[in-house]
């Protein structure tokens, strides 16, 4: 079975109450929530679809627009968390678990599904997760947000193997530029997605939390810092854009794309 689970929290640090966000785009006014559930239901292989909250709030708008709730414990720190309660609360046991934060409702379903299938043919994966590579458009703005001193999207470092070494909210590696002036950039975008194990969950809430990911607020970096394997699968976006909300500034950025996506069909 896979269960696709969306973790919401209301009282964001970065931005208190993004999940209930209104988008505007050519299907009208909707809720950041409502856009990533709608992203999600889409997954084929998806067998199960939940919103994850502790907020009444986000829970009573995700069942307003149709959304099953389970709703989890306020002490939880990060969407990871959030989904192992999740499944310690309903007794669940899937094959496979999917994280799609819920700031990310530009996900298109097939790097949920090339995620399911890296994790399906690999059975010593305890997790997997999508990385995107940058166009140099994508790695602008990436500067831009680090110039204005805001935290934006993260970046990733992987093996040989694809395994992932380092996730920042730096832009790593270093680039000045002229490495991939002729050819393609070196930076990948890690995407807001995580496939599990339910047995690495459980782990994962046994071990406390690390310096590393205290330092960069990063939740994935407690599988690295244990020695969980964590793959990172390139995706192809297929010549859609992607970004998350992670700051006010990211409305309009979203808000032009589903305008621009739906003005080219």
């Amino acid at each position: 079975m896979i269960t696709i689970l969306i973790p919401a929290r209301y009282a964001s640090t970065r931005y208190p109450g993004k999940p209930l966000v209104k988008l505007t785009g050519p299907d009208g006014s909707k809720t950041l929530i409502q856009r990533s559930w709608e992203a999600a239901i889409s997954v084929p292989e998806a067998d199960a679809v939940y919103v994850a909250t502790d907020d009444d709030r986000i829970a009573d708008a995700a069942r307003g627009f149709g959304a099953e709730v389970i709703m989890t414990d306020e002490s939880c720190r990060n969407g990871t968390e959030r989904c192992a309660d999740a499944l310690a609360k309903t007794g669940m046991n899937p094959e496979i678990v999917v994280n799609l934060q819920g700031d990310a409702p530009l996900t298109p379903p097939w790097f949920l599904s090339d995620l399911i299938a890296a994790m399906q043919a690999d059975a010593t994966l305890d997790a997997a997760t999508p990385v995107l590579r940058c166009t140099p458009e994508t790695l602008e703005m990436f500067h831009e947000d680090r110039r204005a001193g805001r935290v934006g999207g993260t970046t990733a470092v992987f093996d040989n193997d694809r395994c992932a070494l380092y996730f920042s909210k730096e832009v790593i590696p270093y680039t000045d530029g002229k490495s991939f002036a002729a050819g393609e950039v070196p930076v990948f975008h890690h995407v807001g997605v995580y496939a599990y194990r339910a047995a690495a969950l459980t782990r994962y809430m046994g071990w406390p939390e690390g310096p590393l990911e205290t330092l960069e607020g990063l939740e994935q970096l407690r599988f690295l810092a244990n020695g969980a394997r964590m793959k990172c699968v390139e995706v192809d976006d297929r010549g859609r854009a992607f970004w998350e909300l992670n700051n006010p500034e990211d409305v309009a950025r979203i808000e032009q794309v589903l305008s621009r996506e739906d003005a080219a069909q």
